[in-house]
């Protein structure tokens, strides 16, 4: 399947939560959102990423939120008409992946939302879009090895888990964070849905 040119989400709903684009007045939040998460979820790469305020390279992401530019997707999860996280997937040129390869990121900003299935249904609807619009082939994602949550999230949604790459992700005191690999193809994905 051929992926439309730069396909756009106004809306993707789920029975827990919904995924749509960032509204402008939701932009503080968001930012405040990622300053809650440990180096593991929200790596702190640049001195822009630890200024309480969101930096502009931030602003104009999410302003460009809910289509791809430059291969990076960024996406609201609300709950109840409230702002609880972020989802994004990731392709070329933003990653130097293959064509008909995706990766998704999830984050959940407060630890009250954790555990109720809301990631799980976004990662699911999101995933399922990319194969049905996007044209992916394979959507992979990675986290922190010791993220039990999320590795138990990506594999009752069919994910494979493909290995440990050591050293992945690095924190600011300069250690580093291995990661857990999984990844789904379409037939996988077709054939679970079924």
């Amino acid at each position: 399947m051929r992926p439309r040119e730069n396909p756009a989400i106004g809306e993707l709903r789920g029975r827990l939560i919904r995924l749509r684009p960032f509204q402008p007045e939701e932009i503080e939040y968001a930012w405040q959102g990622l300053a809650l998460q440990d180096e593991a979820a929200h790596p702190r790469r640049t001195r822009e990423d630890w200024r309480a305020q969101p930096s502009d390279r931030f602003r104009r992401r999410l302003t460009r939120s809910g289509k791809f530019w430059r291969g990076c997707l960024d996406l609201a999860i609300e709950r109840e008409a409230k702002l609880i996280g972020d989802i994004q997937a990731r392709t070329s040129p933003t990653q130097t992946l293959p064509n008909g390869v995706f990766e998704v990121g999830v984050i959940l900003h407060q630890t009250e939302d954790r555990g109720k299935g809301y990631g799980r249904e976004a990662v699911e609807l999101l995933t399922g879009w990319l194969f049905a619009v996007a044209g992916a082939e394979r959507v992979q994602a990675s986290t922190d090895v010791a993220n039990s949550a999320m590795r138990s999230v990506l594999e009752a949604l069919g994910f494979c888990f493909e290995g440990v790459m050591r050293a992945l992700g690095s924190r600011s005191d300069g250690s580093r964070i291995d990661g857990a690999m999984y990844a789904i193809i379409r037939s996988d994905w077709v054939n679970r849905s079924r």
